[in-house]
């Protein structure tokens, strides 16, 4: 891919991220909302480019999902060796919705009642003067069954358990305490 290749790459990245974002916030009331920048080589950027210009995420979708006693579900990630929310990619034509129930029931058997939109990330990509951004939302959803039954075809995911304090090594942790801290107030 030449270097005007990836600008039009990013440019199409960015209209399918506009495109995203904005139905996710017309469909769903009043999402927490953060920005996240990130630096990455160039062909990382092209990757993740590319899975924006499909869907509008570089990452997919995930889902908090909580128990009555304000426990939250964490699984294993052994890629990035931490703790995270249960999610992943879409499939081709799979509505961000499908792709975070079908993600949770890959990765931790659990069945829940889905109550959301909790987060909408907006997560700018640059690699050197090319830019282009994406969104990860962020479901949320109280588990009806509490046992995870681990079933990742990926095998990424080694572990899945409920928390009451996060550890320290899950990933975006201040994003989740934020929303819990929110949730709680409500």
């Amino acid at each position: 891919m030449t270097l005007d290749e990836l600008w039009f790459l990013a440019d199409r990245a960015t209209q399918s991220a506009d495109t995203a974002y904005h139905h996710l916030r017309d469909r769903y009331d009043e999402p927490m909302e953060f920005d996240r920048t990130k630096h990455v080589s160039r062909s990382r950027f092209r990757t993740l480019a590319e899975r924006i210009h499909v869907s509008g995420a570089p990452y997919g979708t995930h889902t908090i999902v909580h128990r009555s006693t304000g426990e939250l579900l964490l699984v294993r990630h052994e890629g990035v060796d931490m703790w995270v929310l249960p999610g992943g990619q879409l499939n081709n034509g799979e509505s961000f919705h499908d792709a975070a129930r079908r993600e949770l029931c890959e990765e931790t058997g659990i069945e829940v009642t889905y109550e959301g939109l909790a987060m909408l990330t907006r997560i700018e990509l640059c690699h050197g003067t090319y830019s282009t951004w994406g969104v990860l939302p962020v479901f949320v959803a109280q588990a009806d069954t509490t046992e995870p039954d681990i079933c990742d075809p990926d095998e990424e995911i080694s572990k899945a358990q409920w928390f009451t304090e996060l550890p320290e090594d899950t990933r975006d942790r201040d994003d989740l305490l934020a929303w819990r801290a929110r949730t709680l107030r409500s």
